[in-house]
């Protein structure tokens, strides 16, 4: 083997390898990959929790005023049944108006979020309780409008468990 010796400065790097219109497109697909799952990681559960109160916020309104909301029956119904006949009537529309409210303006505000997923929980029990007292109504023989109605509700029952996993505490460690 032989050596050549060679002056400072007289190689030169080699060019770089020109690249592919299709390695190019790749490499900027992941950037604009990158930068919008950095973007959906930022804000995507805080416009979910405010979307969720906003719907509850809306749909708790229209239960303030007499005959305006759609499931105003079975509302009153609902109530009736948990309650062992004690909470009848408007006062079961008001109750159900002022909890389906709070729990909105607290999502979209963004405070006292556990208080308002705990109230969310239990505004869930009155919402999904038609299904388990009322089946026979709700499917003849399947499912009508208003079950429908209820069982879209399991959409938000899943939107609140995604807004619970950033607004709750992690569990303390055993150590």
């Amino acid at each position: 083997m032989t050596t050549i010796p060679v002056r400072a400065g007289s190689m030169t790097a080699p060019a770089p390898a020109r690249e592919s219109a299709w390695a190019r497109a790749v490499r900027f697909e992941a950037t604009v990959e990158g930068g919008v799952k950095t973007l959906l990681e930022r804000w995507s559960i805080a416009v979910l929790r405010v979307a969720l109160g906003l719907v509850f916020l809306v749909f708790g309104l229209l239960k303030f005023v007499p005959g305006l909301s759609p499931i105003e029956a079975l509302v009153m119904r609902t109530w009736h049944s948990l309650s062992f006949g004690i909470v009848t009537g408007y006062s079961a529309m008001a109750i159900t108006a002022a909890m389906e409210s709070l729990v909105g303006i607290l999502l979209i505000a963004g405070v006292f979020q556990r208080f308002a997923l705990a109230l969310l929980a239990l505004t869930f029990v009155g919402i999904l309780s038609p299904l388990v007292f009322f089946t026979g109504d709700l499917f003849t023989p399947g499912p009508t409008l208003t079950a429908q109605y209820i069982l879209k509700d399991v959409v938000l029952v899943a939107a609140a468990m995604v807004v619970a996993s950033r607004a709750l505490r992690a569990a303390p460690s055993r150590s």
